[in-house]
């Protein structure tokens, strides 16, 4: 099958001669062969059906109404080739994408392809040809190699392979970018300090190392101390603000830039420290209206009648409250109890007790707790029932 385009003119009918080749030998026929049967009107025109290895010599006449004209002769024979198997470049996944390496690595690309007989394989870059100084390309009958030693800077940019099978062609572009750390920020400055905070401005770096800036590391050093700690990670602003440093310390700042490879090896550092001062003061008391705390005594909870059995213990529980604090005196049966070893009297936070240890028929009656101060009195009564065991008859 050999395609073959017209241009010029309008026909109505094409004649072709053909001539063969044998073992190399150009062998002239004697007579034209048509090609086509009927006209047809157009400027492109398929002869199917050849046979491989023949050469021909092909001509193309145009056909009115009033005759045929002069004929269109090709140069040069045409040879038929069959092509067993079309050009494809086969771009691997990894490469379909931007292919990114840093500086100094090494780049070894295998591309497969397909195509018989075998393809021809050229590579340009950015619509150049390559610079074989710094690029070496080995082809095989089924890949390339493309290898650079070292990878720079001007390595980056988009490479374009041609596979070629006689007429036939396949195209694949390979984009890479070689970077490398940033360099550092420019132009710091300590914008203002107040408080416990300090504002920083500074401008992007000159050189991002052929790659999009990823933010700012900014660090900050205490005069004392001279070490470096991390206050904010990736910044993505060109300004910041560093709070909570510490009153009377003097503190150095240093900002880092980062790229895909990770931070500028140089960052930039403020020439002045920032002076954290201390603010001075003077505390100055309120005045109160004095307040009258004087108070009667004055039972909040009184005391409640209770019954216990003849040989346990019970208690008698009351609150008070007064100012100055009252004196707590506890009576029986309206007679003061002084120091008895079965009464133990406890008074706490207001809180007053009264332990009866061991309460036998004797200690039955009435008690009375009173409270005495300065300012007045007060007293509250319970009852106290004390019965016996009962014993139970077999």
């Amino acid at each position: 099958m050999w395609a073959l385009p017209f241009t010029g003119c309008k026909a109505d009918n094409w004649l072709v001669r053909i001539t063969l080749g044998s073992k190399g030998k150009f062998i002239r026929a004697t007579e034209w062969v048509a090609a086509n049967k009927e006209p047809f009107l157009s400027t492109r025109y398929t002869i199917r059906n050849l046979t491989s290895g023949d050469q021909l010599e092909i001509r193309v006449k145009a056909v009115n109404s009033v005759g045929v004209s002069v004929p269109a002769v090709l140069e040069q024979p045409v040879t038929i080739r069959e092509i067993l198997e079309y050009p494809k470049i086969r771009v691997p996944c990894y490469l379909r994408q931007t292919y990114v390496r840093q500086v100094g690595e090494v780049i070894n690309l295998l591309i497969p392809f397909q195509g018989k007989p075998k393809p021809q394989v050229t590579w340009t870059k950015d619509g150049q040809p390559l610079d074989l100084k710094s690029v070496n390309v080995r082809n095989s009958d089924r890949d390339t190699i493309f290898f650079i030693r070292m990878a720079k800077h001007a390595d980056s940019g988009k490479y374009e392979m041609t596979l070629k099978v006689d007429g036939l062609e396949d195209r694949a572009t390979i984009e890479i970018q070689v970077i490398e750390r940033p360099s550092a920020p420019e132009n710091l400055k300590l914008v203002d300090v107040w408080g416990f905070n300090v504002a920083l401005e500074w401008s992007p770096p000159k050189d991002n190392g052929n790659s999009e800036i990823k933010g700012y590391t900014v660090q900050k050093s205490d005069e004392k101390s001279g070490k470096w700690f991390t206050v904010l990670d990736r910044c993505t602003r060109t300004n910041c603000t560093v709070s909570d440093l510490i009153i009377g310390n003097s503190y150095l700042f240093r900002v880092f830039s980062e790229n895909a490879c990770g931070l500028s090896q140089k960052a930039a550092i403020t020439r002045e420290l920032a002076h954290i001062k201390k603010i001075e003061t003077s505390f100055k008391p309120e005045k109160y209206s004095h307040k009258d705390f004087l108070e009667a005594p004055k039972f909040t909870q009184p005391l409640t009648d209770r019954t216990t059995t003849h040989g346990y213990s019970t208690h008698l529980f009351c609150c008070v409250r007064g100012f100055p604090m009252p004196k707590i005196i506890w009576m029986k049966n309206q007679m003061e109890i002084r120091e008895d070893p079965r009464y133990i009297s406890i008074t706490e936070q207001g809180v007053c007790s009264l332990a009866i240890r061991k309460a036998s028929p004797f200690d039955g009656g009435v008690y009375t707790c009173k409270a005495v101060n300065p300012l007045g009195e007060a007293s509250v009564d319970c009852k106290l029932d004390v019965k016996e065991r009962s014993c139970s008859l077999e």
